[in-house]
């Protein structure tokens, strides 16, 4: 798998990959590289292997395709709860070890989050790379990370995974600084190599916090103007982006690929006289890492700030795991407190379904738009929605302007709709619709003329 680097105040910094382990590096130090994807054994202790269950699984495959990796065979356990210390029974452990000389595996992909005892277990019985869900989710992140911000976010996500699991995040943790002050008496590795984590986790807080102050002056701005805030959300892939094309015009990147946007993009969308303003956000998916929504809560707060959620799902899934998706969406923004906002539920690639299916979703969706982002079907409607959203948080203005102040009467053409005119002996007489934040303005303007 490759590395990403970034600058960092002028100086080259890896962007670790968070389940490159002792194995990996040792290849890399030794000159060696790797031009085809890593081989990965799947493994998953549940209760049942009911449809669930299989979803999960399928979706960690996707997974470790978006990381690098395919997979080529997977270990099912069933039982009641896994192992406490080897996460699988002592049989399947077995069984699984026995598969190693047929299939070459580089790595062993567990379907859960692993304790440290149990990664660490697991790794000595098996004597290969070992990574759970939550490594590989962050993977993909350090991957797709591309703004210094969203590099900055990553990094802090993985080190508070990485605090409990001392493999070495970076490599320069593998030495002891030195000089006064830099130690007390007897202090171990171990203890070393947690207070440079903990030091340079505070100095990623103290930068994103410098970023957010950044983020919130342009937010201020946003909200200053009285511009509907609508926000998309939904699950990874659901095709978020490509409706935020389709909308607005923009032209975010889209790929085949799970968590392909993780920097926020808002574009304004002008329809009629009316301004929308449309942010896209990173994608949710079940089990989504604490880490990763603690480290990317400022991210997220285009969300939280929003008028209207578009919670956008994908309309060619079957029913069971789009209602599953759903509720991982749901999960994620009650966390991130925008449990409360309104939304409207916005069902994708409609081209990939037949008219009979359309229907059944009509029936069990009443409130739902269905759209095409690919064809374009559906997308008019859901902007017609959206420019409805609009018009209705506009206000009532009846308003006289002084004949000596010709020039307000530019601002109600240039932020009003509807403007109608009537002249009067003390001035002109407006009436129409405009922006709350704008009309208020207006009345003071008035006002101190008035006063004068």
């Amino acid at each position: 798998m490759g590395k990403d680097r970034y600058l960092d105040h002028g100086k080259d910094r890896q962007l670790q990959r968070t389940y490159r382990g002792g194995a990996e590096r040792a290849a890399d130090r030794n000159g060696g590289t790797r031009s085809s994807p890593e081989k990965a054994i799947i493994v998953a202790s549940v209760p049942r292997l009911d449809d669930a269950a299989e979803d999960s699984l399928a979706e960690l495959v996707e997974l470790l395709r978006t990381a690098g990796a395919r997979s080529v065979a997977r270990v099912v356990q069933q039982r009641k709860r896994p192992d406490p210390k080897t996460y699988l029974g002592r049989g399947k452990l077995e069984e699984l070890h026995e598969m190693f000389p047929a299939l070459r595996p580089d790595l062993v992909a567990i379907n859960a989050e692993l304790s440290a005892g149990q990664q660490r277990a697991l790794e000595d019985r098996l004597q290969i790379r070992v990574v759970d869900r939550t490594a590989v989710i962050l993977d993909i992140f350090a991957l797709h990370a591309r703004t210094a911000e969203g590099k900055l976010q990553v990094e802090l996500a993985q080190l508070e995974y990485s605090y409990q699991r001392q493999e070495g995040l970076w490599q320069h943790l593998e030495r002891l600084g030195g000089g006064v002050g830099t130690r007390g008496p007897g202090e171990s590795q171990l203890e070393s190599d947690r207070r440079l984590l903990r030091t340079r986790m505070g100095v990623l807080r103290r930068r994103l916090r410098d970023l957010d102050r950044s983020r919130g002056v342009m937010r201020d701005r946003r909200l200053a103007s009285g511009a509907p805030r609508v926000a998309l959300a939904g699950y990874t892939n659901a095709g978020k982006s490509s409706l935020m094309n389709a909308l607005s015009g923009a032209r975010v990147a889209v790929n085949d690929a799970l968590f392909e946007t993780l920097d926020p993009t808002t574009r304004a969308i002008d329809e009629r006289g009316c301004r929308i303003l449309l942010s896209d956000t990173v994608g949710f998916i079940r089990h989504l890492p604490h880490q990763l929504v603690e480290a990317f809560r400022s991210t997220l707060t285009e969300v939280q700030d929003a008028d209207l959620i578009l919670h956008v799902a994908d309309a060619s899934e079957p029913e069971h795991r789009r209602l599953a998706h759903a509720l991982a969406v749901e999960d994620v923004l009650e966390e991130i407190g925008a449990g409360a906002i309104p939304r409207i539920l916005v069902l994708n690639k409609i081209d990939c379904i037949d008219a009979d299916e359309r229907q059944a979703l009509v029936g069990r969706h009443p409130g739902a738009v269905l759209v095409s982002a690919l064809s374009g079907d559906g997308v008019a409607a859901l902007r017609e929605r959206l420019i409805a959203l609009a018009r209705g948080r506009l206000t009532h203005l009846d308003i006289v302007i002084p004949w000596s102040a010709g020039t307000l009467l530019s601002d109600v053409y240039r932020q009003g709709h509807d403007i109608r005119e009537q002249e009067t002996e003390s001035g002109l007489r407006v009436t129409g619709l405009m922006p709350p934040a704008a009309a208020a303005r207006l009345h003071t303007a008035i006002a101190a003329l008035a006063a004068e």
